[in-house]
């Protein structure tokens, strides 16, 4: 190889390791970014809930049956539109301690998911106050 061929490879070498090195800076940044903004907003969720609509919003009849997780309760809730996240309606029912008890309750969509967490662990649901 002559001097030039050296002195150009060296170059080359120089440029892509810079490059490379700002390419995983700009990745790095890019993922913190998504990062902070994703994780305020699944803790805005949690402790700043809102509905899944605007009042009056709809009332829909939801049966939960005996000895789900409170996951597959708030599965159900979202199919039937009452949350817009099942996560945070898991953290929800976790860090205040309330139960999702088996029956049948008609829940409103301008409801927030924590009001929807009382109503079901206050009330029995219908089909449990008849027995």
């Amino acid at each position: 190889m002559s001097r030039r061929t050296k002195g150009i490879n060296k170059i080359v070498g120089v440029v892509f390791a810079i490059s490379s090195r700002l390419i995983l800076l700009a990745l790095v940044a890019v993922l913190l970014y998504e990062g902070a903004v994703r994780g305020y907003a699944f803790g805005h969720d949690i402790f700043y809930t809102s509905s899944a609509e605007a009042a009056p919003g709809r009332d829909k009849n939801v049966t939960v049956n005996g000895g789900i997780s409170a996951f597959q309760a708030a599965r159900i809730l979202k199919e039937n539109g009452l949350i817009e996240n099942e996560y945070s309606f898991v953290i929800q029912a976790e860090f205040f301690g309330y139960k999702v008890n088996p029956g049948t309750y008609t829940l409103n969509t301008s409801m927030t998911p924590k009001e929807i967490l009382q109503e079901m662990n206050e009330n029995k649901g219908e089909e449990e106050e008849k027995k």
